[in-house]
C-alpha cells in the first residue's frame, strides 16, 4: 500500500510507491492560520493508471484532517476528488 507523506522541506505531500520512489506529490503554501491551499497535483508517468492519484487525494486530506487543519484547494484534481467524496467536503476553508 502506497505511503503519504508530508515534505515541509519542499512544501508538497508525497506518495511513496511500493517500490520505495516517490511516485508523486501535491504541492502546497500553508497560510498560517491553520489553512493550508493545495495548488498543484502530480503523478510521474511511470506510475500513471494506477491509481495513486486518488489514494494521493486522500492520504493528503487525511494528514490535514488529523492535524485539525482545512484546505482551499486551489488544484482541479484536489477539487474535483473533493466533490466527488463529499465526506471530505469539510476540510473546505470557509
Amino acid at each position: 500500500m502506497p505511503d503519504v507523506r508530508d515534505n515541509p522541506e519542499q512544501h508538497r505531500f508525497e506518495i511513496v510507491a511500493d517500490d520505495g520512489k516517490v511516485a508523486g506529490f501535491v504541492q502546497y503554501q500553508r497560510r498560517g492560520d491553520g489553512v493550508i491551499d493545495l495548488v498543484h497535483t502530480e503523478i510521474d508517468d511511470a506510475y500513471e493508471g494506477h491509481g495513486l492519484g486518488g489514494k494521493l487525494a486522500r492520504g493528503t486530506l487525511d494528514l490535514v484532517r488529523s492535524r485539525g487543519e482545512h484546505v482551499i484547494a486551489s488544484c482541479e484534481f484536489i477539487n474535483g476528488w473533493i466533490e466527488k467524496h463529499p465526506d471530505y467536503e469539510d476540510l473546505r476553508a470557509a
